[in-house]
């Protein structure tokens, strides 16, 4: 397993990022142990966690994710890992979860009792890298970036990070940085695929210019481009078949997930990995490795097994014809999330 440097940070990192958002909902603590036993023994040193998950939380409590990475780390060697987590920001759909009595958002009170309910949960003294899991328009930026930095200082968080965030948001927030004096951003996670490269037409020259990393999470689409949801039968247990079923923002969430648009692009880029003798899965995850604005790629499974073909992108170097088939594809089938 290559490691990669997070943007300007001392964080070296494996190159492939295990994320847990199954654990403690789809993956008991039992299955989500074997996951983090394969990821490890795959060369997987990079974990990112948030204090809202599971997702969706359904009857499970948020912050269990947490919990189940601290006992799981407890009898490893801390400095031998990396962690990264988030603090939720305003509510989003399902990530309502009563993680802290009253709103949640990224003022200073609730970004201090957030890092110490997370730093509690996962049995350590400090995180590697602290996530703002959802811009909070309501807050003032200057009030965000000083409550981090302030952690930073005090030895809870050693760098910070923000997600599912805008170029605009990006750009602002390093912006006030510079001109306060207050540590920045160091890494951006957000969604990036070969289904969604959105990431692509204007926050990867932000990450280039200003030396931040991506982290893309959902590499394979949630699952979409392991192509279990090509047939007709989606299968039992499978994120989308639980959102489907669960509340209106799932809901829309699948159906950008899964359409007609987005399997066709599955379908064609499969014909692409099988010509190649790869699954589709590993093409895409190897896919996001080979942008220089991608740190770590973040994965997930359900299951040990599942991470087969996903961990085997790390020994996936991509040819300049696989790289030219899946441009045509994306050429022919743009934008198919939406």
């Amino acid at each position: 397993m290559k490691r990669r440097r997070l943007g300007r940070t001392g964080l070296l990192v494996s190159e492939i990022c295990l994320g847990t958002m199954t654990f403690g909902n789809q993956a008991d603590e039992s299955a989500s142990r074997k996951i983090l036993d394969r990821a490890w023994d795959g060369g997987v040193d990079f974990l990112d966690i948030a204090e809202v998950y599971p997702v969706p939380p359904s009857s499970h409590y948020a912050g269990r994710s947490e919990e189940i990475v601290g006992h799981w780390l407890s009898d490893k060697a801390r400095d031998a890992l990396f962690l990264a987590t988030k603090v939720a920001g305003p509510p989003q759909g399902w990530f309502q979860a009563p993680v802290r009595h009253g709103k949640t958002a990224l003022d200073r009170h609730h970004i201090v009792r957030a890092v110490e309910g997370s730093l509690r949960r996962l049995g350590t003294d400090y995180i590697d890298l602290y996530q703002t899991h959802w811009p909070d328009r309501d807050v003032p930026l200057e009030e965000t970036l000083e409550a981090l930095t302030q952690l930073v200082e005090a030895g809870k968080i050693r760098y910070f990070g923000c997600s599912n965030e805008t170029a605009y948001g990006l750009t602002k927030s390093l912006w006030l940085s510079d001109k306060l004096g207050l540590r920045r951003y160091e890494t951006i996670q957000n969604n990036f695929s070969l289904l969604n490269r959105r990431f692509e037409d204007e926050l990867a020259e932000v990450c280039r210019r200003e030396q931040l990393s991506l982290l893309p999470y959902s590499p394979i689409a949630g699952g979409v481009l392991s192509g279990k949801y090509l047939g007709d039968q989606w299968p039992a247990g499978a994120r989308f078949s639980l959102y489907r079923e669960h509340n209106p923002r799932s809901q829309t969430m699948t159906r950008r997930f899964i359409n007609e648009r987005t399997l066709a692009a599955t379908a064609r880029l499969a014909k692409v990995a099988a010509d190649a003798g790869m699954a589709v899965a590993t093409l895409a995850t190897a896919w996001t490795l080979s942008h220089d604005f991608v740190g770590s790629t973040i994965i997930g499974a359900t299951i040990a097994d599942q991470l087969k073909e996903t961990l085997a992108a790390a020994e996936v170097t991509l040819s300049a014809e696989v790289l030219d088939a899946c441009k045509q594809i994306s050429r022919d089938i743009p934008y198919p999330m939406g």
